[in-house]
């Protein structure tokens, strides 16, 4: 059944004011599960030991992809320590995006996690949609040439609906290779620009992404709300309460 869980760059500011009062009120929220983006100085125990206290599982850590390329056995380590197998490549700069190098890069990161127990993924916006690599979108290009053993996908449903994609269609393809996606939703201004909202706010088809989420077998759906019009700690438990519904209504999903 598809788990529900939060990627925690939503609450960044309260975390960096409050990390532990902040993971409480996450867990009594109801999410089963935390995608890390940075540790505000907690060592691995001390994160364990809170995760533990509150059930919350560490589902995945997104970290700089410098950091996982040159420090990769640091960053391994402390994610196995607090229960973490996914380590996520969350964003290239513009500078880093030369797509060859990446997936070289990709593969050395790869082998170094599968070797630890660990696993790799890649977390996508939309401009890996709109950029080419050979005669591909990046998107298709790094995962046709970084092997599936080496490399899995954590789709940003939201990123590839904005880049003019079909989510469901992207989920159907890589059905296999996707063992979590993000859960967003976004509206957009006259100029064309997103902005991210509340689940059920926006234009995204959460229902049909869901389903097909299920039906790929994806093991957690991850709600993100890059920035919050209000309160950040209200946005996800009113997005929590869209899953809930979703769920009453028949969806296959664990809240």
């Amino acid at each position: 059944m598809l788990k529900i869980g939060l990627q925690l760059y939503t609450l960044r500011e309260e975390l960096e004011q409050d990390f532990e009062g902040t993971l409480r009120k996450v867990a009594a929220l109801g999410y089963k599960g935390v995608e890390f983006f940075h540790y505000f100085g907690r060592s691995a125990a001390e994160v364990k030991q809170l995760l533990d206290e509150l059930g919350l599982v560490a589902l995945g850590a997104h970290r700089p992809y410098d950091a996982l390329l040159n420090d990769t056995e640091a960053e391994i380590a402390y994610n196995l320590e607090i229960g973490n197998h996914n380590l996520i490549v969350p964003y290239l700069s513009e500078e880093q995006r030369n797509y060859e190098e990446v997936a070289a890069n990709l593969k050395i990161i790869g082998e170094k996690c599968k070797a630890r127990g660990a696993v790799l993924l890649y977390h996508n916006h939309d401009f890996e949609l709109t950029d080419r690599y050979g005669d591909r979108t990046a998107f298709d290009g790094l995962f046709e040439e970084v092997p599936a053993d080496l490399l899995q996908v954590e789709m940003d449903t939201c990123w590839v609906h904005h880049a003019g994609y079909d989510a469901v269609e992207y989920i159907n393809k890589y059905a296999g290779r996707l063992p979590i996606i993000h859960l967003k939703d976004l509206k957009k201004h006259e100029d064309g620009s997103p902005e991210t909202v509340v689940l059920g706010e926006g234009e995204v088809n959460l229902t049909a992404i869901l389903d097909a989420a299920v039906q790929a077998k994806v093991e957690w759906a991850v709600v993100e709300q890059d920035y919050c019009s209000r309160s950040p700690l209200g946005s996800v438990e009113d997005s929590l309460k869209w899953v809930k519904a979703y769920a009453n209504q028949g969806g296959n999903v664990h809240v």
